[in-house]
């Protein structure tokens, strides 16, 4: 087996390299944009008196680099040709995820608000894979433009992980359907044009059938955003959406009535790998920082990087995101072979074990930089805040850890199958 990475693919991270220094660099450090990267970030970002949500400098900022990096062929890399992209594969993108991520903070890879010069659409393949051709035709380029933005609606007040429990609803009247329930943790909700809502459209509580996403207006009557949680990186996007008889047509459906739980999966499943790859990338980040620091850090007469107690924690990091990088490369080369399903469980453990990987180097890294490790001028704690969230957003690490035990004991996934 070749683990040494393709000479296309080495050649493309190069170009791209070159891309970020002509085109990203500079724009990032005209106009005192930098005080979106340095310890001025959440602040430069939030729009505190507008409920936390981001500000327009900020979005605008975040557009002109996408228009930069459309403009080059770089931003669509990973869709297919028909939607102008390159059909860039899983294991490319998981490649150029770490390596962009491994850069650090910067306009070129703010995960912030999953914005890259190499953009990942988990909305754009959900379209794809499961929209009609009227909704390809309406949503598409948009979203490349930014004209439309779609939110994304599955978690509930009172379910987040448990999607098949659904409280929210939606009932047919002639050839449209009412939608009333409600959303939390909305995402995109302070731009978003629509919304892909997920209601129960027919069987029990607890069914994986019967639950139908919708793609609703946001300025439909009785679609409202109340207000938006403030969490622990901001700013937030994060809404709370109420549904009060919502109107749509029959045309608002995406993908198979009943069968909105597939059209999640996909949102999810594009997602989790390339989370995955991105905290490996970063990851290594405050582990190669640390050890730069270590090196020239002296305490009583020597380096920090003659302390075992300095040493071996970071040895233990090393390791694992070497094993981990292994994993995520192995399981993206995998999903473009094999049918999904065949390798969700290892989906799962690349996400859950990448998520706790770079949260554990970001606190090392704050704990060896010492005082400064812990102010807002060294991006450590920004790293942290970030990649928190993803041991519990689209599927926690409990929730990844149990995908993984079905698989292990049979009780879901092909051995389940073969079994009967």
């Amino acid at each position: 087996m070749d683990f040494q990475l393709p000479a296309e693919l080495t050649r493309l991270l190069a170009e791209l390299d070159g891309f970020i220094e002509r085109e990203i660099k500079p724009l990032q450090e005209q106009d005192d944009n930098q005080r979106f990267f340095d310890h001025r970030r959440e602040y430069a970002r939030t729009d505190f008196e507008n409920g936390g949500v981001p500000r327009p400098e900020w979005e605008e900022l975040l557009a002109e680099m996408y228009r930069r990096a459309d403009a080059a062929g770089w931003l669509r890399y990973g869709l297919p040709k028909e939607v102008g992209g390159s059909g860039g594969t899983n294991f490319d993108m998981a490649v150029i995820r770490e390596h962009l991520a491994h850069k650090g903070l910067g306009l070129h890879n703010d995960l912030q608000n999953e914005s890259s010069v190499v953009g990942n659409f988990p909305v754009v393949h959900m379209l794809l894979e499961h929209g009609t051709q009227e909704q390809k035709d309406e949503f598409l380029e948009g979203i490349f433009t930014l004209t439309r933005r779609v939110g994304f609606g599955l978690t509930e007040p009172e379910h987040g992980s448990d999607a098949t429990w659904l409280e929210t609803t939606a009932v047919r009247r002639g050839d449209d359907w009412i939608i009333n329930g409600a959303k939390r943790f909305n995402s995109g909700m302070h731009s978003a044009t629509h919304d892909v809502v997920f209601a129960r459209t027919s069987g029990e509580p607890g069914d994986a059938r019967g639950i139908t996403a919708f793609i609703v207006p946001t300025d439909a009557p009785g679609f409202s955003v109340d207000f938006h949680w403030w969490t622990l990186n901001m700013p937030t996007d994060h809404a709370e959406v109420t549904l009060r008889d919502v109107r749509v047509p029959n045309s608002a459906i995406l993908g198979e009535e009943g069968g909105g739980l597939a059209v999640a999966q996909t949102f999810v499943h594009e997602n989790r790998i390339r989370q995955a790859a991105s905290g490996v990338g970063a990851a290594q980040y405050c582990i190669d920082r640390s050890v730069e620091h270590a090196r020239q850090r002296k305490t009583f007469g020597q380096p920090l990087a003659k302390r075992q107690a300095v040493q071996w924690p970071l040895v233990e990091l090393h390791t694992e995101a070497e094993m981990v990088r292994g994993l995520v490369r192995k399981t993206a080369w995998e999903l473009d072979r094999v049918p999904h399903e065949e390798i969700s469980d290892k989906v799962s453990m690349c996400n859950y074990r990448a998520n706790r990987l770079v949260c554990d180097a970001a606190d090392r890294a704050m704990q060896i930089h010492g005082g400064l490790g812990y102010t807002r001028h060294l991006p450590f704690e920004h790293i942290y805040r970030h990649h928190r969230r993803y041991r519990i957003t689209e599927g926690a690490e409990e929730i990844q850890m149990r995908r993984v035990a079905g698989y292990l004991f049979g009780f879901t996934g092909p051995r389940s199958r073969r079994a009967e």
